[in-house]
């Protein structure tokens, strides 16, 4: 999934929109209705849990399939015996579980190459630093 080298710029960055990199998109149908979220299980560590819980609430979930929750639950046992096996962590497993974790889009890096930005919701309209500074500016000097 994705692409090696570096994190592509958001789309916002980038100076060229008229042309895009990359292959083209190709849609496919979705299966119907809306995806469950199991509970997590009781017996996980809570570091898993809290990583399962948070995925099903972020913005990319809303993308996720049944077989992308099969995947998150397995994930989250997985790192759940890894984070239990205290002086025996494994490295490996780690790696698996990290590799795992980037094919769910839980990363903004992971997100950008396929080409997927979450977008938040202002909580009220900002203003540019610079504009600020010579509004103030503009203010002591009497202007």
């Amino acid at each position: 999934m994705g692409t090696r080298g570096p994190v592509p710029k958001r789309s916002s960055e980038r100076r060229r929109r008229n042309a895009p990199d990359g292959p083209e998109l190709v849609n496919a149908p979705s299966a119907p209705g809306v995806v469950s979220w199991p509970e997590p299980e009781d017996t996980w560590h809570p570091i898993a849990r809290d990583w399962y819980l948070s995925l099903s609430a972020s913005g990319q979930s809303q993308f996720y399939e049944r077989s992308d929750v099969a995947t998150a639950r397995y994930v989250a046992e997985a790192m759940s015996r890894n984070l239990a096996a205290g002086a025996r962590f494994s490295a490996q497993l780690f790696a698996a579980v990290s590799s795992a974790m980037t094919e769910l889009l839980t990363t903004e890096g992971a997100r950008r190459r396929v080409r997927v930005e979450l977008e938040r919701e202002p909580a009220e309209k900002e203003t540019p630093a610079g504009v600020t500074a010579i509004a103030d500016y503009r203010t002591a000097l009497g202007a």
